[in-house]
């Protein structure tokens, strides 16, 4: 009691600074003695949900397990099927529990196909799941559209695909890219039919994304690319060269050339790539006759070009670019005469080791 006096009188005769002072040390304790005791709560619910979520987890799996192997020979539930099914509809009323039976779905998805990864794509329609999917669709918050639209390609649902191009051009690219992922899942080359109307830019990892997803389906029927080449949007030309040489579209080789003129130099550079993929022999010549006025990538993607399309008659443009300025050109231009004609090899040779002038 004596010490509380004590302070209480030292704060009385103290200034005010160091009453102040006192004052926010005190609130700061309490401040964190409470933000202790919060966390510690949050911490033990956190282990409590998780505990809770780990059982219903397992409870479900083992129903759904059961449901996949209770099926019928013909179409319909079997009695043991709608019997789960009853107990699931119950259950998706409570959005914890709806959250780990559309988690274990598809974890069951991603395990197995055929038959019975058509089985759960059922049964996640017949038990409601679907217009959760879609009520995602309509909110304000990007990330939750997202999960919506990746829950609707992983279920294979093809009947809205009309409703998730209404996000072609969402200003969040996130979006735009789980959009772009369903369409190409769900429906191969033809899904590719967004980039008609695309305005926004495809990034190189979405152009990758795309393209594996392409490689998977296993699709030989390609669609026509040739609409594509002649996008105001450059990241759709790009990716469509990249689908030239992916699946050898020779037959798109005129509008490879008229490319070659094409507004963006990374255009053009992708260009004649694809030009050097499939072997356009026509290219070459219009190449040469304006080497000066392209761009130094554009240089190096041509003579790695003219790796594959050399002839004799082009030993005078190699000699007259072999003091080039770009030591990559100039390695470019002794490999390609070395393979024109080993025995003059020697005489370029001495070229190479020639200072590099500006």
């Amino acid at each position: 009691m004596n010490y509380i006096l004590q302070i209480q009188e030292y704060l009385k005769y103290s200034s005010s600074l160091i009453q102040l002072t006192w004052v926010l040390s005190g609130i700061f304790s309490i401040f964190i003695v409470a933000l202790t005791i919060y966390l510690k709560y949050l911490r033990n619910h956190l282990r409590v949900n998780e505990k809770i979520k780990a059982k219903y987890q397992k409870d479900y799996e083992s129903q759904l397990v059961t449901y996949l192997y209770a099926g019928n020979e013909d179409e319909s539930f079997s009695p043991v099927q709608q019997s789960i099914i009853n107990e699931l509809k119950e259950c998706i009323a409570d959005p914890f529990k709806r959250k780990i039976i559309v988690s274990t779905l598809l974890k069951l998805r991603n395990e197995i196909s055929g038959e019975m990864g058509e089985s759960i794509d059922k049964l996640y329609v017949k038990l409601g799941l679907l217009r959760y999917s879609l009520a995602k669709l309509r909110d304000k918050k990007w990330d939750v559209i997202a999960i919506g639209i990746r829950e609707l390609t992983q279920f294979k649902i093809k009947a809205v695909h009309k409703i998730i191009m209404n996000n072609i051009n969402h200003p969040k690219r996130e979006v735009r890219k789980e959009m772009q992922l369903y369409l190409v899942h769900l429906y191969a080359f033809k899904g590719l039919e967004f980039l008609d109307v695309l305005e926004t830019s495809l990034s190189e990892w979405d152009q990758i994304q795309l393209l594996e997803v392409l490689l998977l389906n296993n699709e030989t029927q390609i669609a026509d690319i040739k609409p594509w080449l002649k996008s105001p949007n450059d990241s759709v030309v790009i990716f469509t060269l990249k689908l030239a040489k992916v699946y050898n579209q020779f037959e798109a080789k005129d509008e490879l050339i008229e490319l070659l003129n094409h507004k963006s130099p990374e255009v053009r550079t992708n260009a004649i790539s694809a030009l050097r993929h499939l072997n356009v022999f026509e290219a070459k010549n219009i190449l040469k006759d304006n080497f000066n006025d392209r761009s130094l990538e554009e240089q190096i993607a041509f003579l790695k070009m003219m790796e594959n399309v050399y002839e004799n008659s082009d030993k005078p443009f190699l000699v007259e670019h072999i003091n080039h300025k770009n030591f990559e050109i100039k390695l470019l231009i002794m490999e390609i005469l070395k393979n024109i004609n080993f025995e003059e090899y020697t005489l370029y040779e001495a070229e190479l080791r020639k200072p590099i002038t500006a």
